[in-house]
């Protein structure tokens, strides 16, 4: 955002702000004046484990990582699983203000957070809490394979890097399932795989981005970091960034700031996370009329008290598209004595003042190391995608 934008008419543009979070978005060949945004958002970070500072744990004959919870993973899904790590490392640099920055990511099988036997831990399938400091550190090394006594891992990222550990800074390593995702089912008709949440809207709305282009008005897609944690950081969704970004394509085109307020009443965004899928054994924990079923299509998210944006203007245009682009739809609600979460949508409408509406695809085991999914909902929301930036 900081060179100097020359925009046309009939290009695409992207920017990267920060290195969590991007925006994309198309100008069409025939675009007026008055003509209004669509807009998609989605973010792109899921529940997991960080690396701390000072992260060398020696106990006995081993090594393991001291790490923090980011989010709310489902903790013991993570126990006895292959686990990398990625992330970047911060190194010295000439000018103080710009530190180098690389991007690292081991690709294999490097931690394990092992379980306790049943032998000495009896009672471990009556249900035993984890004690996030203690239970959830991962193994990486046996003592005496160390690089060094002093900084471990720091040695491990020089390596890796191929650089003098004297040059790292800091770091943002994230612990993540490397395991590949794998069909499910006598039908192939589910998918089981690491981080569904929110990746398979992450790729709805780049590829939707690329190929549904329209000829008149401005399409535009939003990847914010730190969903999972509240959206409250530089690079979230309750930051500025996307105000300033409509800002700028707007006065790059010749027109005032204030004519932006005008084309928001006409604009649309979509807010795009994962839904929730009603459970095969347990049904109870659902609305018993507004539940949402695996490969049944893209879920419109509702919830009276805003938790969940929406009205019903903004429903009606996009069942609309779905019918357009031959796309199945389902509708969930929270059970009244049970709320759920929240989205980027509310977030973001209650500072944009644009119709809005929350959908997703439907999951089980949201949240687990290994999330679920239909084989047939990614195609459905692929093609919504499509049709609300072509129409």
């Amino acid at each position: 955002m900081k060179e100097e934008w020359k925009l046309e008419k009939g290009r695409g543009y992207y920017i990267e702000p920060y290195a969590t979070s991007l925006f994309a978005f198309t100008i069409g060949e025939d675009w007026e004046s008055g003509q209004n945004f669509r807009i998609a958002a989605a973010h792109t970070d899921n529940p997991g484990f960080r690396v701390k500072p000072n992260a060398d744990i020696k106990n006995g004959a081993y090594r393991k990582l001291n790490t923090e919870v980011y989010g709310g993973p489902i903790l013991n899904t993570w126990i006895d699983r292959p686990l990398s790590l990625a992330g970047r490392v911060a190194l010295r640099s000439e000018d103080p203000f710009h530190p180098e920055m690389r991007l690292l990511d081991f690709k294999k099988p490097l931690l394990i957070i092992p379980n306790l036997a049943i032998h000495v831990n009896k009672e471990v399938n009556k249900g035993v809490e984890l004690n996030r400091q203690i239970d959830t550190l991962p193994l990486i090394s046996m003592a005496n394979e160390d690089i060094s006594e002093d900084q471990f891992f720091l040695d491990v990222l020089a390596r890796e890097l191929g650089i003098d550990k004297l040059r790292i800074l800091d770091y943002d390593m994230y612990i993540y399932n490397i395991e590949d995702g794998s069909f499910v089912g006598v039908n192939d008709d589910f998918l089981s795989c690491p981080r569904l949440d929110n990746l398979t809207s992450v790729w709805s709305l780049l590829k939707g981005i690329h190929t549904g282009r329209r000829k008149d008005g401005i399409n535009l897609i939003a990847l914010f970091d730190n969903e999972e944690i509240g959206s409250r950081s530089k690079q979230g969704a309750d930051s500025a960034l996307l105000a300033i970004l409509l800002e700028k394509i707007i006065t790059n085109l010749g027109l005032t700031k204030d004519s932006l307020y005008d084309r928001l009443t006409d604009s649309f965004l979509l807010s795009v996370d994962v839904a929730h899928g009603v459970h095969p054994n347990h049904p109870e924990k659902y609305d018993p009329t507004n539940y949402t079923a695996l490969n049944e299509g893209i879920v419109f998210k509702i919830d009276s008290n805003q938790k969940y944006t929406f009205d019903t203007e903004a429903i009606a245009i996009v069942q609309q598209l779905c019918e357009a682009g031959g796309v199945k739809y389902q509708k969930f609600v929270n059970r009244s004595d049970m709320p759920g979460g929240g989205t980027l949508g509310p977030i973001i409408s209650s500072w944009l003042p644009i119709k809005t509406v929350d959908i997703g695809i439907p999951l089980l085991a949201m949240h687990s190391s290994r999330e679920l999914m239909g084989t047939k909902d990614q195609a459905y929301l692929n093609s919504l995608i499509k049709t609300f930036f072509e129409k």
